[in-house]
């Protein structure tokens, strides 16, 4: 594929295209709206990684690439950078988080209800751990019947890791989120029908701590940290093969978003009393990404930039 570069906010864009170069696709140039880094960042960003072009608009590189990857952490302009390459009909890659309220995850299926190609989302839920730990037989491991994940950071920019790990072990369909109180960070359960249960342990800590779970079947307790050196090569290994159309989707994009369901489910939640918030009761609300953007931007520059 010819792949365009929509925002260079975070640490990804620099990792991810040696590797997209790496499994044989071609990197046609870079995009940014300017809400992190200033112009020259962008320009030497361009020259560093050999990119051959400054678009000027998105229209522009929505004509020329087939996948367009959205980088910007401000999940809020999700919909609007999408909006050319997927009325052009290209494929999209939605960095994490997916978007972060409610509607915009609607937007996203009407979207593939016409037959877009959307997917992306955290490493966390392809991450070879995961992959290796369902790949041992049931018969040997069990069936988990109740999953502790957790991380540092933040509670949905980098939160939504920790929730997409939990996704991974225990797949989708959960019932239900509720907030579990704070005690160093914030703790949430994630409750399915059948009596299974995830424990998420997420927001900010005074210094960074790995992605983290503990798998407890009625035949075995198994705990991992996951190696965060390889977490980008088996998100894009497992998704560009159906962004290029040569394969099918990793997984329904509605199974692929839950995590982000629930995360907005547990802010729910704390913001009314701890309250158990069923997954059709999200209302409109959601995470703000503008807000995040300003503060990310503060981190790397300082207030005055």
């Amino acid at each position: 594929m010819k792949i365009g570069i929509v925002d260079l906010d975070t640490s990804h864009p620099q990792n991810w295209i040696p590797i997209e170069r790496e499994l044989g696709h071609y990197v046609a140039g870079v995009w940014d709206g300017g809400e992190v880094h200033p112009p020259e960042y962008v320009e030497d960003f361009a020259k560093k990684h050999q990119l051959p072009k400054l678009y000027p608009s998105l229209e522009a590189m929505a004509a020329e690439v087939d996948c367009a990857v959205l980088h910007s952490c401000n999940w809020d302009t999700r919909i609007e950078r999408a909006r050319p390459f997927v009325e052009a009909g290209k494929a999209v890659l939605l960095d994490k988080p997916v978007a972060g309220r409610p509607g915009d995850l609607r937007q996203l299926l009407e979207w593939e209800a016409r037959g877009v190609r959307l997917t992306g989302g955290s490493s966390l839920r392809f991450c070879n751990e995961v992959q290796d730990y369902l790949a041992r037989p049931e018969s040997e491991r069990g069936k988990p019947h109740t999953v502790i994940c957790g991380c540092g950071v933040d509670e949905f920019n980098y939160g939504i890791h920790a929730y997409s790990l939990l996704a991974g072990l225990m797949g989708g369909g959960a019932q239900g989120v509720r907030h579990l109180g704070e005690g160093g960070q914030r703790r949430v359960q994630v409750r399915w029908a059948d009596g299974r249960t995830g424990l998420l342990v997420i927001g900010a800590t005074t210094r960074w701590l790995p992605f983290h779970a503990t798998v407890i079947t009625d035949r075995d307790l198994s705990q991992f940290q996951v190696d965060a050196g390889r977490l980008y090569r088996a998100l894009l290994e497992k998704i560009l093969p159906y962004l290029e159309g040569k394969a099918p989707a990793p997984m329904p994009l509605r199974e692929l978003m839950e995590p982000e369901r629930w995360a907005l489910a547990a802010r729910r939640s704390w913001l009314e009393g701890d309250r158990e918030v069923p997954l059709d009761e999200l209302g409109e609300d959601g995470y703000e990404g503008a807000a995040f953007a300003r503060f990310y931007r503060e981190q790397k520059y300082g207030k005055e930039a």
